[in-house]
């Protein structure tokens, strides 16, 4: 085939390059070189024919097995991708079950956590308050003891001042200076002792005051104490909940696909 387009160029060339007959459009070519290209072509024609024609031939064939090949090629293709995408989404369920387990021990142990948080600082406010109350009744008890104690001693003092004042009185009765000034003693003494019973009143009502007031003191930074916990566990358990939502594949959400 090579030789027959080699041999049509070549007459190409001496067409082209042979002298024109004016005024007409024929030219004059060399005959012999013309026969012998020509004679060159028909040489080269036939078999280059019987190749074309066995390819033709053969072409039907070629193009079966191709096909053949391309199916089979297709068929495989497919099967292997479908046993991928199968071991893809048997891998994926086993990693979805494997984070879903994985969250709920996390929620568990977290659950538990935040519980035996909030038990254990729900007994330490009881007992501090429990000691609170106890302490408070100690010192209420023991002031009021005190307290009786004063008034019981202001009660004999005065008692006693009335006796002495009215033990004068009657000593003195005879001279009425003696008996005024009898009874300006007396009336000081009352009062001396009404006084001093006021004193220990008010120390009593003021150790009493200042005992509340420290423990109500203790009581604030205990229930600052108890919120700042259950800020912090609350945070805690919306972190966790947040947390346990992981992404997982597209094709997970559908065991159909």
């Amino acid at each position: 085939m090579y030789r027959v387009f080699e041999a049509l160029d070549e007459l190409v060339a001496i067409v082209e390059e042979a002298r024109g007959i004016p005024p007409t459009r024929s030219c004059i070519v060399p005959r012999g070189d013309v026969l012998e290209l020509l004679d060159d072509v028909r040489d080269a024609l036939p078999g280059e024919l019987d190749d074309a024609q066995d390819v033709l031939d053969h072409r039907d064939k070629i193009v079966g097995d191709a096909r053949t090949g391309a199916e089979a090629t297709v068929t495989s293709a497919n099967e292997q991708a479908r046993t991928t995408i199968e071991s893809a989404r048997a891998e994926a369920d086993r990693i979805l079950a494997e984070a879903k387990a994985h969250a709920d021990r996390m929620v568990a142990e977290a659950t538990t956590h935040a519980d035996r948080l909030v038990a254990n600082a729900q007994a330490e406010a009881d007992q501090v308050i429990a000691d609170g109350n106890a302490e408070y009744d100690e010192l209420t008890g023991r002031a009021q003891v005190d307290a009786d104690r004063a008034i019981q001693a202001g009660k004999d003092s005065y008692e006693r001042s009335v006796a002495d004042g009215k033990a004068e009185q009657a000593r003195l009765v005879a001279q009425t200076e003696v008996v005024r000034a009898a009874h300006a003693e007396s009336a000081r003494l009352i009062d001396t002792a009404q006084a001093e019973a006021d004193r220990v009143r008010a120390e009593c009502d003021d150790y009493v005051d200042e005992r509340m007031a420290d423990f109500g003191g203790r009581l604030a930074e205990l229930e600052e104490t108890l919120n700042t916990t259950r800020r912090t566990i609350t945070r805690g358990r919306q972190q966790m909940r947040g947390a346990q939502a992981p992404e997982y594949p597209e094709y997970a959400a559908d065991p159909r696909r």
